[in-house]
């Protein structure tokens, strides 16, 4: 069972994408592959293999991984235990804060503890809100919110004792300051201050688990941010350059180009 939607603008905060659940075959297996929205795959029962950033998750029932826009995923169903999916494709400019808020993010892809009996009762209402004759929309944006509700909850009710767990909430750290005030003049030094932690320490622990430093994915934030201001026609360069960060509109020029192999202006002219 699965099903498509288009984007819609009046949901723009948060909008589902696609849905649906699937009882894999032995070693039944997608990609390596990239989606341009987020999907989060929720095991029912069964296990199976996720990879991400070069990290190979072994995965069974009660957990979920995030599939981030962009990225190349590859995940693979177990050869004598194959994993039954429920899954939820959505997009937003909520989205990323969201996801934030439940733990999970693009470099902290798994949530533990679900609940399958609650996320499979969703997504068959997704399927059953067919026969409303009027408002499904709003019936399946708050199932989806329901799914976030869920996932939010077990994040802070679920107990973090490992050394992996303790760094994954490091990086949820820094990605919420940054996402939070990529717009002011932040310094490496102020995120080890609202993380807690020695900046060198934080630098290496960010490394070691994203192959990014902290600086890197500043600098990638604002970039992509700045790539969605230019959808809007009445900011200019230098607007947009001041509402990512960057006084210097040439400097933020240089780093655009840099980033992303195309002037602001040209990359605003061909690809928006």
């Amino acid at each position: 069972m699965i099903e498509y939607f288009a984007s819609n603008p009046s949901f723009a905060d948060l909008h589902i994408t696609q849905y649906g659940i699937e009882q894999c075959s032995p070693g039944h297996h997608f990609g390596p592959a990239i989606r341009d929205y987020y999907l989060i795959h929720f095991i029912l029962g069964g296990k199976g293999t996720f990879e991400m950033r070069n990290d190979i998750y072994h995965l069974e029932q009660g957990q979920a991984f995030l599939i981030p826009p962009g990225i190349v995923t590859y995940y693979q169903a177990d050869g004598s235990d194959p994993w039954k999916y429920a899954w939820v494709g959505f997009q937003g400019i909520q989205a990323e804060g969201y996801l934030l808020r439940t733990g999970l993010s693009g470099y902290s892809p798994i949530l533990y503890g679900i609940n399958p009996e609650v996320i499979e009762e969703c997504v068959l209402q997704m399927e059953a809100s067919a026969a409303l004759p009027d408002g499904r929309e709003f019936k399946l944006s708050s199932l989806l919110y329901k799914v976030f509700a869920h996932m939010a909850e077990i994040t802070l009710t679920a107990p973090r004792t490992s050394r992996d767990n303790q760094h994954d909430l490091y990086i949820q750290k820094v990605i919420q300051f940054i996402d939070t005030n990529y717009a002011g003049k932040i310094s490496i030094a102020q995120i080890a201050d609202f993380v807690g932690l020695n900046r060198s320490y934080l630098c290496a622990v960010f490394k070691s688990r994203t192959h990014s430093s902290i600086q890197q994915y500043l600098i990638q934030f604002r970039m992509n941010k700045a790539c969605g201001l230019m959808r809007n026609r009445w900011l200019s360069i230098a607007d947009i350059a001041r509402s990512v960060g960057y006084d210097d509109p040439l400097l933020f020029s240089k780093m655009f180009k840099k980033n992303k192999g195309l002037s602001p202006r040209r990359y605003r002219s061909e690809r928006v």
